[in-house]
C-alpha cells in the first residue's frame, strides 16, 4: 500500500485532508494578519476613486454612480483577491520546499492545492465585509432585502473561488514569483474591466460588447446588481454558477496534474 492510496480508502479522506491543511494555511495568517491588507485597502480604494473622480461625469451625481458601481466593485474584488494571492502563494510554498513535505504524507494529491484556496477565500470575507462597511457609510443602500444581499455575496464568491484556480495552475507551472504575479495582472484586466461595471455598454465599440456579452464576471455583475437593487436576475445567476462550475470542472483537474509533474 502507497502512500497516494491510502487517503482513497477512507471516507472523505480528502475533504479532512484539505480542511487540515486549510485551518494550518489560516494559523500563518493569524500570525501575520497584515497579509489580509490588501483585502481591507483595495475595496476602499476602487469604490472611492471610480464613485469621486468618474461618478460627476457618468452618472451625473455621485450617490447615484455609487449604486450603479457598487455591485460590480463587490464582484471585482472578490475576483482580484482570488487572482492576485493564491497562486503567488502556492507558488511560494513549492520554492521553500513545504509542498515536498506533502508529498511525503499520507494524503490526497490535490488536498495542499485545495487546503491553500479554502484558506485563501477567507479574503473574500474580509473584502465582503470591508466593502459593505464603507459602501454603507457613503450612502449605498441594499435596496431588496437580506436574503438576496447573501445570495449576491455567495454568488461572487463562487465566481472568485472558480477563478483563483487559473492561478493555481500558474503558479504552479511558472517558477519565477515576479511572472506568476505578471500573469495574474494581465489576466485580471480584461476579465474586470472588460464589462458592464463602470459603465453601460452602449457606448462600446462592437468588438469590445462581444467580448462584455460573453465574460462571466459580466453576468456575475448583472446578477449581483439585480440581487442587490432589483430587476431580473435568473438568466445572469444561471449563466454566472455555470461558468464557475466550468471552471472548476477543467481547472482543478489540470491544476492536480501540473502540481504531480512539478514536485
Amino acid at each position: 500500500m502507497t502512500a497516494s492510496t491510502i487517503p482513497a480508502r477512507r471516507p472523505w479522506g480528502l475533504m479532512r485532508h484539505s480542511l487540515a491543511l486549510t485551518g494550518r494555511n489560516l494559523t500563518k495568517v493569524r500570525r501575520n494578519p497584515g497579509i489580509f491588507l490588501d483585502a481591507l485597502f483595495m475595496p476602499v480604494m476602487f469604490l472611492l476613486m471610480f464613485v469621486y473622480l468618474f461618478g460627476g461625469a457618468v452618472s451625473g451625481s455621485t450617490g447615484e454612480y455609487l449604486r450603479y458601481l457598487f455591485p460590480g466593485i463587490l464582484v471585482m474584488t472578490t475576483v482580484l483577491a482570488g487572482l492576485l494571492s493564491t497562486g503567488l502563494s502556492i507558488n511560494r510554498d513549492i520554492k521553500k520546499g513545504v509542498f515536498d513535505r506533502f508529498r511525503s504524507l499520507p494524503i490526497g494529491r490535490s488536498a495542499p492545492l485545495i487546503g491553500s484556496v479554502l484558506s485563501d477565500s477567507a479574503r473574500y470575507l474580509v473584502t465582503l465585509v470591508t466593502l459593505f462597511a464603507v459602501g454603507f457609510l457613503m450612502g449605498f443602500r441594499v435596496e431588496t432585502g437580506p436574503v438576496e444581499a447573501l445570495a449576491a455575496c455567495a454568488l461572487a464568491v463562487l465566481l472568485g473561488f472558480a477563478l483563483s484556480w487559473i492561478t493555481v495552475v500558474v503558479g504552479v507551472l511558472i517558477k519565477e514569483e515576479a511572472i506568476v504575479q505578471t500573469v495574474a495582472f494581465l489576466g485580471i484586466f480584461p476579465l474586470a474591466f472588460g464589462t458592464s461595471m463602470v459603465a453601460p455598454t452602449d457606448t462600446l465599440p462592437g468588438w469590445l460588447q462581444s467580448w462584455v456579452e460573453i465574460n462571466p464576471v459580466t453576468h456575475a455583475v448583472e446578477a449581483v446588481r439585480g440581487l442587490l437593487l432589483g430587476g431580473p436576475v435568473a438568466e445572469a445567476a444561471t449563466a454566472t454558477v455555470l461558468w464557475s462550475v466550468a471552471f472548476l470542472v477543467v481547472l482543478v483537474p489540470l491544476s492536480v496534474w501540473a502540481y504531480q509533474r512539478r514536485v
